[in-house]
């Protein structure tokens, strides 16, 4: 299977870059610094008139993944927008109060995602055991996982991604995410077995102090690199 490339962005210029760079995967979100959040209509129309490699972040706020009943309906809705507007797929996930995934609420989210590729999310990366995840995100139908193996870094979860990937057994994708450079895509890719690495691919830009002192932002954005995008696309087409 060839490997793949995943790269996540929650800007106009940064879809632009991926989309001109011929990236297998754009992962389309607002809020990046925030582990990334439903994007808003205006980035989702843009997305949608380019090719057909965009899947949708949908998280309506930023925290943990225990979703309401009211939540989870503004997420069925929010699929059923992406849906509607034809892009690719959609990235979800859900937890319970005890700490494993929410299958009842995954589940109706399948429901609603019927014809779109599915991704699930980095809440597997709060399980006791990333690795029970994909059993379930199989059974479900769920088409690849996005997980680190349970650390901050991918590298650092390189053994758990590996009992991952074995556990998978080609029933789901695993992809690698989280701190993924182009220098480290050969060796995780021989330590872990996996095939398809997620990144953001970016530099953090310059800001005006005045956004800062104002309480506009937070710190300075982080901005797509195409120098970057370039690199791992490279490391990644020249995986055995």
């Amino acid at each position: 299977m060839p490997a793949t490339l995943e790269i996540c962005v929650d800007t106009v210029a940064g879809l632009t870059t991926c989309l001109a760079a011929g990236i297998d995967r754009i992962e389309l979100c607002a809020a990046l610094d925030l582990g990334g959040l439903s994007p808003g209509i205006g980035l989702l129309q843009a997305a949608a008139q380019g090719t057909g490699r965009v899947h949708v972040m949908i998280r309506p706020r930023a925290g943990d993944f225990l979703w309401s009943p009211s939540e989870l309906d503004l997420i069925c809705a929010e699929i059923a927008t992406v849906r509607a507007m034809g892009l690719a797929g959609v990235v979800i996930g859900a937890a319970t109060a005890t700490g494993e995934l929410d299958v009842a609420a995954l589940a109706r989210m399948m429901q609603a995602a019927q014809g779109l590729s599915v991704t699930l999310h980095r809440v597997v990366d709060l399980l006791p055991d990333p690795v029970q995840a994909v059993a379930v995100a199989a059974d479900l139908g769920m088409d690849r996982i996005l997980t680190s193996g349970g650390a901050a870094r991918a590298v650092d979860g390189a053994a758990t991604l590996a009992r991952m990937v074995q556990a998978a057994a080609g029933r789901v994708e695993v992809m690698a995410g989280s701190g993924i450079t182009a220098a480290l895509i050969p060796a995780l890719a021989r330590e872990t077995g996996a095939r398809s690495f997620h990144a953001s691919a970016s530099r953090e830009g310059t800001i005006d102090p005045r956004l800062l002192q104002m309480g506009f932002a937070a710190r300075g954005p982080r901005e797509t690199d195409p120098a970057l995008v370039q690199a791992m696309l490279a490391a990644v087409r020249a995986l055995p």
